[in-house]
């Protein structure tokens, strides 16, 4: 997706056809959020409810609906050792410090992620050729420059991602071909040093229903208590395929509890093979809620964190061919079922409550029209409410595409455009208005798409 703006203002006179159409929200199912956010429905019940973010994602709309729905953070990749130290003994701490300064803002909890993993790592660490003693002291100062510089701001980290292989056997990383299965238990150890205050957790993935792979985490943690090493929790990825929900998901859950550690839902996402219909999203949305009830049922369960919220950030669709719509909300920022079905597991009615856009309309003119351009333009309105920002979306339906935008940020993905305000016209008071504008190319025709405000 790419970012299109301009400094121009229109100048033409509006010709062509114009068509006003209502931007009540309401009009249309799921369209909006629920009455009560998430994050409160969720700290009402003691849990977590977070979303994985780059620094990038906390502007505009997006970090509005972060701040607003979500009590916990994670940083989607800001973390991580090829990040923060991309040159040995050089750091780069801008976007993390950036998304850290968001959830204090905003009065959210910061998980990291992640200290010791055998992907995204630097160059220099994995073409390097370092003894074993070597090997533990840049390990051992990574963990402790990392986790001292966010001392007392990150409430828990995921210390080592991804041990083990499906079969249960440990994965023939840097980290274990070099030092041995006790980096674990050195790097927990280290850790606990660097900051006391931090919650410490081993993360994987495909360990959420009882299997080999889970069995193998579970023996590990077990053993790890056992020894007196700084365990304090354990985290399920849940990188879900749809109709594939673990029947066994709140067992597993309950005899890691049992153990005596927390269990975290870390990177919730629910993928489904495009395109969506109606069916799949509301049988996403029954697993999603099957999810957050499972880990409701379990006292030691802390909360579910999706890994983003919105499908286009979504890392799904790069992934997985022919995969995606995996999130509780979609490209243009909209809930789907998902989103209520979240709202409905934490205690919310589920249903939608006033959107930012009620009580406003868009117009949207073609102002110009030329053999294969034309200018565009939409008109906000607001009559007996006002808005703090705004966001204008619609899909074209004969190819239409954008070059440029003014008076707005706007993107497009396929047909899809979303536009949102720049700094200086997000208000739009009761009784006023604000236009935004464009260019783009069409052929063959020029419809007027309907538009909604999210």
């Amino acid at each position: 997706m790419r970012s299109l703006r301009s400094g121009f203002s229109l100048g033409s006179a509006v010709v062509g056809v114009a068509a006003t159409l209502g931007a009540l929200l309401a009009a249309a199912p799921g369209a909006h959020a629920a009455d009560v956010p998430l994050r409160e429905l969720a700290d009402a019940k003691g849990k977590v409810i977070g979303t994985a973010a780059g620094g990038s994602h906390l502007t505009g709309a997006r970090g509005e609906i972060t701040g607003r729905e979500f009590n916990w953070l994670t940083p989607e990749n800001a973390m991580k050792w090829e990040a923060v130290e991309p040159s040995r003994g050089t750091y780069n701490w801008a976007e993390a410090d950036r998304i850290v300064d968001f959830a204090q803002a905003n009065g959210q909890q910061v998980r990291g992620h992640t200290l010791v993993w055998h992907s995204q790592n630097p160059s220099w660490l994995t073409g390097g050729s370092f003894t074993p003693a070597e090997l533990r002291t840049i390990l051992q100062n990574h963990i402790s420059t990392e986790m001292t510089r966010y001392k007392g701001k990150v409430a828990a980290w995921d210390v080592v991602n991804e041990a083990f292989n499906e079969d249960g056997t440990y994965r023939q990383s840097l980290w274990y071909t070099g030092l041995g299965t006790d980096y674990i238990a050195d790097a927990l150890t280290w850790a606990r040093a660097a900051d006391p205050g931090a919650k410490l957790y081993i993360n994987d993935y495909n360990v959420e229903g009882v299997n080999a792979k889970s069995t193998a985490l579970y023996n590990l943690v077990k053993s790890l208590k056992e020894r007196g090493v700084p365990i304090d929790g354990v985290g399920l990825q849940a990188h879900l395929i749809l109709g594939q929900v673990p029947s066994t998901l709140q067992q597993n859950i309950q005899r890691f509890a049992d153990l005596g550690v927390d269990v975290a839902i870390t990177e919730l996402d629910i993928r489904m093979q495009l395109p969506a219909t109606q069916a799949k999203l509301a049988q996403q949305a029954a697993e999603y809620k099957a999810v957050m009830n499972a880990c409701l049922a379990v006292t030691r369960c802390t909360g579910v964190t999706v890994w983003g919220f919105n499908d286009a950030d979504s890392w799904v669709p790069d992934v997985f061919d022919g995969y995606g719509a995996a999130t509780p909300y979609d490209e243009n920022l909209a809930p789907k079922p998902a989103y209520h079905a979240i709202a409905e597991s934490l205690g919310g009615t589920g249903q939608p409550g006033p959107g930012p856009g009620d009580g406003c309309k868009a117009t949207y003119s073609v102002v110009n029209q030329w053999n294969s351009g034309f200018t565009g333009q939409v008109r906000i309105d607001c009559t007996g409410t006002a808005l703090a920002s705004w966001k204008a979306n619609w899909t074209f339906a004969a190819g239409q595409r954008i070059s440029q935008a003014w008076n707005a940020d706007c993107t497009q993905s396929g047909t899809a455009v979303s536009c949102s305000n720049l700094s200086y016209n997000g208000t739009v008071p009761a009784g006023g208005s604000v236009t935004f504008g464009f260019n783009g190319t069409w052929s063959g025709s020029n419809p007027v798409p309907a538009v909604t405000l999210g």
